[in-house]
């Protein structure tokens, strides 16, 4: 009598193991990659608002330099 071959051998089964782990993992890597791009343009957001924030004081610092300078000089 003949033997009856397998039709899935082990290496196959711990080969589909491994690709679901491995599948896994990328679904994970990938909504952290996502969630890290949102807070990156959040936090580019923040600093562009934060520069914004920082130029109005010096100019209104200048401004404020200026009328004192004005002023000292007119007294």
């Amino acid at each position: 009598m003949r033997k009856k071959h397998k039709t899935i051998s082990n290496t196959s089964v711990r080969l589909s193991a491994h690709e679901k782990l491995c599948a896994e993992r990328m679904v994970t890597l990938i909504k952290s990659i996502d969630e890290l791009r949102a807070e990156v343009k959040d936090l580019r957001g923040d600093m562009n608002k934060g520069k914004g924030v920082i130029y109005f004081v010096l100019f209104l610092g200048t401004i404020a330099t200026a009328l004192a300078s004005f002023f000292q000089f007119k007294s």
